[in-house]
């Protein structure tokens, strides 16, 4: 096959909403109309003991929540799909906006009860902000919820979005019967016995048809019909072009946990999502077709395999193919490396691939060289943009508790730093170390992985910190710098990559400083 055929099959895309809307289990859903598995997991029901597979992490399965992000790939109708299931909850979503950057579209779920919730608007944002296309996935469909008209106005309203609906429930919760499909005008009816198989539609070219009353009963033909002939008046017809652009989000409804109109969701998006995107640098604009390879880290994850302390950093290839063996420019270190056994994924299991297309996401074992924001290319200098850390809202002190274990501790923290799950700022009067995250969960899994992960026991103590701010100075020898440096000294910090960092107190701090030193710019944002 072709390069550009290979890289043209390839869609990759995140999955995002609020906690319990359903992603997780929607992301086992998919890999089963993909042939990936035989029988889905769901996160919660006590009658399947099969956990679901994006979960791999043990402190996931004893909460029943996301605390990574986890690459899934699948074949689907000769496309290469996939999938990146991020954290819905809110302490984890810096990892979430990071994956952001590596997607080229969003399915976007809301729960049929909750309508949209506050995470999922933030999240909707972020990916309005980059244009990137979304479809709306309404789950959960065979439990009372909001009427489908008030949901799509909830749906357009908080999240400013355009929508048009391309399926419709027919009945909802107790008296829910299945779905019209009006992408491609046929029924899908619900049964509750196969839960975790998939079921077959009826096709229906005609609304009007009497064979239609005889399947859902009088009542709910004639009320269907209805409805769609205001859906088509109401909602703007699909385009294309505008769906690629992020000006039209197009609506599904189901039930990911009955399998319901899933495949629906699966099949248009095969037929509509963009292939690879391309890409900014600091030089120039990369475009997925080029032949030769680029791309970037945009997640370090320590330990996926309990039995071995292996670190893999996750590539996002951006452009050509990436080939087992071959020497890459590290573009930060200025070194060429090259990879012997580069993974694909599929939830925890690893497959050892040859080659790898634009669109992929590749698994690299890293020894310590990477950080997140790397870009890897065939000899070109430039760095892809766009990869953020975000001043944390959290703060602790973190005190080592067995003296024994120093040695441990300084390593479980440095590596886990690297994946990005918090950050570690060391001040500069004393060298005490304070840990900064964007949640305060975050605190127990650092503890938890420390403990079992590297054998490290740690203890926290409060710290009143409002922000941290990365400080931006033009000529370090100014009098002014000098006397901010002298005046602040207790709240002076240096982050992982030795940044100068300015830990504030309250926002009049920041406030103040800034009149004061007009000459010292703070950014809330690493990378300015």
């Amino acid at each position: 096959m072709s390069l550009e055929k290979e890289i043209s099959r390839r869609k990759t895309f995140g999955i995002v909403a609020h906690p319990d809307a359903g992603k997780t289990t929607l992301t086992e859903k998919l890999l089963l109309f993909g042939g990936a598995i035989q029988e889905a997991g769901a996160v919660k029901s006590n009658k399947i003991k099969k956990g679901a597979t994006s979960d791999f992490m043990e402190i996931e399965r004893q909460r029943g929540i996301s605390v990574a992000t986890s690459v899934l790939a699948f074949d689907y109708k000769d496309k290469k799909i996939n999938i990146l299931d991020t954290p819905g909850h809110k302490d984890f979503a810096e990892d979430t906006f990071r994956t952001l950057t590596a997607v080229d579209s969003v399915i976007v779920v809301v729960d049929v009860a909750k309508g949209v919730e506050e995470q999922t608007e933030k999240l909707v944002e972020v990916c309005r902000m980059r244009n990137i296309p979304m479809l709306v996935f309404v789950n959960k469909m065979d439990r009372e919820g909001k009427d489908a008209f008030d949901l799509m106005d909830e749906i357009e309203q908080k999240l400013s979005l355009r929508v048009t609906p391309l399926s419709w429930p027919i009945g909802i919760g107790a008296t829910f019967k299945g779905i019209y499909n009006i992408w491609e005008k046929n029924i899908g009816l619900f049964s509750n016995e196969n839960k975790q198989k998939i079921s077959e539609a009826i096709a229906f070219d005609n609304l009007e048809d009497t064979e239609l009353d005889n399947i859902i009963g009088e009542k709910f033909a004639e009320n269907l019909r209805n409805e769609i002939e205001l859906v088509t008046e109401v909602y703007p017809a699909f385009d294309e072009k505008e769906y690629m652009s992020g000006s039209l989000q197009p609506v599904f409804f189901g039930s990911a946990l009955n399998n319901f109109g899933v495949r629906e969701l699966l099949d248009a998006f095969v037929d509509i999502a963009p292939h690879p995107q391309s890409k900014e640098t600091d030089t120039r604009i990369v475009e997925p077709f080029e032949n030769n390879f680029s791309g970037f880290v945009f997640k370090i994850h320590a330990n996926m395999d309990p039995k071995h302390r292996d670190r893999l950093a996750f590539v996002k290839i951006v452009s050509g193919k990436f080939e087992r063996n071959k020497n890459y420019l590290h573009v930060r270190q200025n070194k060429n490396m090259k990879f012997s056994s580069p993974n694909a994924f599929f939830a925890d299991k690893k497959e050892i691939v040859d080659e790898s297309f634009a669109g992929d996401i590749v698994g690299l074992h890293d020894t310590g060289n990477f950080r997140i924001g790397d870009t890897l290319t065939e000899g070109e200098k430039m760095m892809f943009k766009g990869i953020p850390s975000f001043s944390p809202e959290h703060f602790r002190y973190i005190n080592n508790a067995d003296p024994m274990k120093a040695k441990q501790l300084e390593k479980g923290v440095d590596q886990l730093m690297d994946e990005g799950v918090a950050q570690l700022f060391t001040l500069e009067m004393n060298n005490r170390k304070i840990i900064g995250t964007v949640g305060a969960l975050q605190y127990e899994v650092i503890q938890y992985r420390l403990e079992h992960e590297y054998g490290a026991k740690v203890t926290y103590e409060p710290i009143s910190i409002f922000k941290a701010c990365w400080v931006d100075v033009e000529d370090e020898k100014s009098a002014e710098f000098q006397e901010f440096k002298r005046v602040k000294q207790k709240y002076l910090a240096r982050d992982k990559f030795n940044q100068l960092v300015f830990l504030a107190d309250s926002s009049f701090t920041i406030q103040m400083t800034q009149e004061k030193y007009p000459s010292v710019k703070l950014h809330f944002v690493s990378e300015f």
